[in-house]
């Protein structure tokens, strides 16, 4: 599974911005796929997850301004952004799982086989 993020860019504090991820290769055996971000000096985190059947889950710095969604026919994942803060500012992965026998959260790293080389996204004031 090979993955490609796009719709990286500036955007002012309170702005919006769309990330999309497009999959390729044998997709069909993934069982989730999630966008994580790393900040300037920062370990990288989770920000969403979407599993196969529809089940979402977001951490708690972007509910409720953030929503993650999927295009199935054209294999592409989004992140809407919404009401952008500074500390929003990282670079954005988009992550791939593939373990149909996968029972955890869904938040670590280590929990995804697949990663794109990421996007910039940079918030300013």
């Amino acid at each position: 599974v090979q993955l490609v993020e796009y719709g990286g860019g500036l955007a002012q504090a309170g702005g919006s911005l769309r990330l999309s991820c497009q999959a390729s290769g044998i997709t069909s055996n993934v069982n989730a796929m999630a966008w994580f971000r790393q900040g300037p000096e920062k370990e990288r985190e989770f920000v969403a997850v979407m599993t196969s059947d529809g089940w979402k889950n977001y951490a708690d710095s972007v509910k409720g301004r953030f929503t993650i969604s999927g295009d199935n026919a054209k294999n592409t994942l989004y992140l809407q952004m919404n009401n952008l803060y500074t500390e929003d500012t990282a670079t954005y992965y988009c992550a791939a799982q593939s373990d149909q026998f996968y029972s955890g959260t869904y938040v670590y790293v280590n929990d995804y086989d697949y990663w794109g080389q990421g996007t910039q996204v940079t918030v300013s004031s």
